[in-house]
């Protein structure tokens, strides 16, 4: 009797145990890529949930995230390549322009071409994942 209910507790224990995450969720991360060069993007609404935990954020300002990367300085029609953790089922990219319109951007083997007109652009990435799904912003100078 004692056996039983000791492999009772036992097996309790580690079913308890095994409700707790046992390590940190980390938040994916994007890069763009420029003649070799990675520039971290940033990141501007991201939700998840893995198990028993829901996170969620976001941003009202996309210009005052922008102040936190270096505006990158590109050739017309030059080819960017990003990379983006964890693997995502899918990816988007949006590019905003000056002038307030905005266009969908093909992507090519996560590769996009830069627009042939001088100008002020901001992309947003929004990559998304079984447990969620996060958008990445960066900004760029075509000359």
């Amino acid at each position: 009797m004692k056996r039983i209910i000791s492999l009772l507790l036992f097996i309790l224990v580690l079913t308890g145990c095994s409700l707790f995450p046992t390590e940190p969720i980390l938040q994916p991360e994007g890069k763009v890529i420029v003649n070799g060069e990675q520039y971290k993007m940033i990141s501007d609404e991201y939700e998840w949930k893995e198990g028993n935990v829901e996170i969620s954020t976001g941003s009202s300002d996309i210009n005052e995230l922008l102040e936190n990367f270096e505006t990158l300085d590109i050739k017309k029609g030059d080819t960017l390549k990003f990379e983006i953790d964890k693997n995502p089922s899918s990816t988007t990219v949006i590019k905003l322009n000056e002038d307030g319109t905005s266009d969908t951007v093909e992507i090519k083997n996560n590769k996009i071409k830069m627009p042939s007109e001088n100008g002020y652009y901001i992309y947003q990435l929004t990559s998304v994942w079984p447990q969620g799904r996060e958008t990445f912003v960066f900004d760029v100078n075509v000359k």
